[in-house]
């Protein structure tokens, strides 16, 4: 299975292998360390980059992706969100714009961004806003890049359905 956003444009295609990594993250307020390659055991991984906590279109995204998340659980996916910023703001996001329902993680240093060709092109320490699926198996299944928030949760929803439609067989 194999498809891609028609407004993709990050680096990491599909098929691509994901870098693992490890991060400082937040859920309903709480640090915790995420791990990729520990949620990856429990299925697929929706990781969505983005600007900066607390903006108009990354609130509108994370009020989105927390809309669905009880959608993406439903299909074993874990969702997270990944910006530049500081725990203490991603503890605040994780509450008031998250909902408390998916965690996100911060990139201190952008190295992660970088990884996954995900910096924003005039500002390299800011996220582009991209959203990748990845399998359990480490790899690219769905990627999506656009500035805009709105089909970010439609589009990873649907390669997610897609995914768990194809592993049912």
């Amino acid at each position: 299975m194999a498809f891609t956003g028609s407004a993709a444009q990050a680096a990491l295609a599909v098929g691509a292998a994901t870098p693992d990594f490890t991060t400082e993250a937040a859920r309903a307020g709480v640090a915790f360390k995420f791990s990729l390659m520990e949620s990856l055991k429990k299925g697929p991984v929706v990781l969505y980059f983005y600007p900066k906590a607390f903006t108009s279109g990354c609130t509108v995204e994370a009020h989105n992706f927390a809309e669905a998340t009880p959608k993406f659980e439903a299909l074993g996916a874990t969702v997270v969100g990944i910006s530049n910023d500081d725990i203490e703001t991603l503890k605040k996001f994780s509450v008031e714009a998250c909902r408390d329902k998916f965690a996100v993680a911060a990139d201190k240093g952008a190295r992660i961004m970088k990884q996954y060709d995900a910096a924003l092109w005039m500002k390299p320490d800011m996220a582009d806003r991209i959203s990748y699926v990845i399998s359990p198996e480490g790899k690219v299944l769905y990627v999506y890049a656009s500035l805009s928030p709105d089909q970010h949760v439609e589009n990873t929803l649907k390669a997610v359905q897609i995914w768990r439609a194809s592993v049912a067989k």
